[in-house]
């Protein structure tokens, strides 16, 4: 039986809300659709309760995509999951600045991680996008970094995977971005990953752009 993308979809956000309701978890309408994407994207229903939201940072964050706001993320993994029809719908881009001779010169020079030195690069350029962090933990580190030093994103997504400085670095970036007033979706512990930095920004980018549905992106 064939199956339109749409369909699947729809009944798939339709399981994970039974699933979710029959473990006894009620989601806020605010933080509903980034958390909703995140289980779908991994079938993972850890992300209900370790995703950490400043207030008002969905609220935000889609009215950041709105004005067109750059995102700005740490692997290309990630930059190829972001919703390049939703952006171009609400004037955006996204950018990935790793494979930049100019950051592997930075980073050389410096001794640090090329995921380090895109920072510091995508800072000069951007200094207001919403940054999508989703593998590199020195990322955020810097990130944090560039924070107390002044920079200030529209957003933070801090969703690294791994283990080493992973945890570390995601109570970092949320405790700055508290104590800075900027805004920050944290998917605490060891779990994350590229797929879930996309998936963040398409559901901000979705809500922005009123396509949270699957036929307003042109899906039946």
């Amino acid at each position: 039986m064939k199956r339109l993308p749409g369909e699947i979809e729809r009944e798939s956000f339709s399981i994970i809300r039974s699933e979710l309701e029959g473990r006894g978890i009620r989601l806020p309408k605010e933080s509903e659709a980034v958390i909703l994407r995140c289980i779908h994207t991994s079938a993972d229903f850890d992300y209900a309760e370790n995703l950490r939201f400043t207030p008002e940072a969905v609220s935000l964050g889609v009215r950041a995509m709105q004005r067109g706001a750059s995102v700005v993320t740490d692997t290309n993994m990630a930059l190829a999951g972001i919703s390049r029809p939703g952006l171009a719908k609400l004037g955006g881009a996204a950018y990935c600045f790793m494979a930049e001779e100019e950051v592997a010169g930075a980073a050389k020079a410096a001794g640090t991680t090329r995921a380090a030195a895109a920072v510091d690069f995508a800072a000069e350029r951007f200094p207001e996008a919403v940054f999508a962090v989703g593998n590199a933990p020195t990322a955020l580190l810097r990130l944090a970094e560039k924070i107390d030093e002044g920079l200030r994103p529209a957003l933070v997504v801090g969703v690294p995977v791994g283990f080493v400085n992973v945890v570390e670095s995601k109570e970092r970036i949320l405790q700055v971005c508290r104590d800075k007033g900027i805004p920050a979706i944290v998917a605490l512990g060891r779990k994350g990953g590229s797929g879930i930095a996309a998936a963040v920004c398409n559901a901000l980018i979705y809500t922005a752009a009123g396509m949270l549905d699957p036929k307003d992106r042109g899906w039946k």
